[in-house]
């Protein structure tokens, strides 16, 4: 009786540690990310309802929301926002999968097309930005000149400066820069299909189109889901290849959401408004998330 009486208190204390020591190693984590994210994202809400000048603020309410309205270049900038995203995107993923397709197979020197598969993604956005800038200046750039060779080009021009193919400089530039990373998800998500199954629909007389329909893409779905997902968000609050390559010009052709809400907040000097605008960012971005979430648990039901 004495050593029941006496261990039963060890046993509380041992208990009480152990539900505790989960959050500890936890609490490095979760103080960076109220610092770097939440307390800036409570700041940024709360700029969206004032009104800066140059040596004051003042609380409008939805002021800035009903000014959005009204703004004819914000209308501009989400519809360049979702061309920007879904042409980026759509390309980055069929690359992207057509590169994985490729390296599951084993061929001689795959080790050296991963190798450059994976580089333009450890290439920083800055440096690809402007290294494609000089690619499309007709002076000291080839693609010009390579256009004009293959008749898409009536002169060696630069695209960048029409307003009708300015888009297109960035959306290439973000393509070569994104596609590993469809690459490099997707090829995983490929090595953890069993090959059994593959093996069985062979046996079973199905094409090489059949397996990938019947056996490999309900496998991808799931991952598929995700990293859509997760690029979507990136492209869409990607800046900085279009900054440096364009800086939302020409004509504001180029000026997606996240360029105007660069260009509000430190040329125009307007946080408030362009707090406002990133709020209305974050919100379709939630959104859409949301959406991708419902469609991957559907998914993950039925593989």
């Amino acid at each position: 009786m004495t050593i029941a009486i006496g261990s039963a208190p060890t046993r509380r204390k041992g208990l009480s540690f152990a539900s505790f020591e989960p959050w500890l190693y936890l609490s490095p984590a979760i103080v960076l990310l109220v610092t770097v994210l939440l307390v800036p994202l409570i700041i940024g809400i709360g700029y969206s309802f004032r009104k800066f000048s140059a040596f004051k603020s003042e609380f409008v309410g939805l002021g800035q929301y009903q000014a959005m309205l009204s703004d004819p270049l914000l209308g501009e900038a989400l519809t360049n926002t979702a061309w920007w995203t879904i042409a980026s995107l759509f390309f980055q993923f069929f690359l992207g999968l057509g590169l994985a397709l490729l390296l599951d197979k084993p061929f001689t020197g795959r080790r050296i097309v991963q190798a450059l598969v994976f580089l333009p993604w450890a290439v920083p956005s800055f440096l690809s930005g402007l290294t494609w800038a000089w690619l499309f200046n007709p002076i000291i750039g080839p693609l010009p000149h390579w256009l004009h060779a293959l008749g898409l080009k009536a002169e060696p021009t630069n695209i960048l400066s029409d307003p009708a193919t300015a888009m297109w400089g960035p959306i290439i530039a973000n393509v070569w820069f994104g596609v590993p990373f469809f690459a490099i998800t997707l090829l995983a998500a490929l090595k953890s299909i069993p090959s059994e199954l593959h093996e069985a629909a062979a046996i079973d007389g199905a094409t090489p189109w059949q397996r990938f329909a019947k056996v490999t893409l309900p496998f991808l779905a799931p991952t598929i889901a995700i990293t859509v997902m997760l690029r979507t968000i990136w492209i869409a609050t990607f800046a900085d290849l279009i900054f440096v390559m364009t800086e939302g010009g020409p004509a504001g052709s180029t000026a997606t959401m996240p360029v105007y809400i660069y260009v509000s907040a430190f040329k125009s000097l307007d946080k408030g408004y362009a707090s406002a605008i990133a709020v209305l960012l974050l919100v379709l971005l939630i959104l859409y998330a949301l959406v991708l979430i419902g469609i991957r648990r559907t998914l993950v039901r039925h593989v």
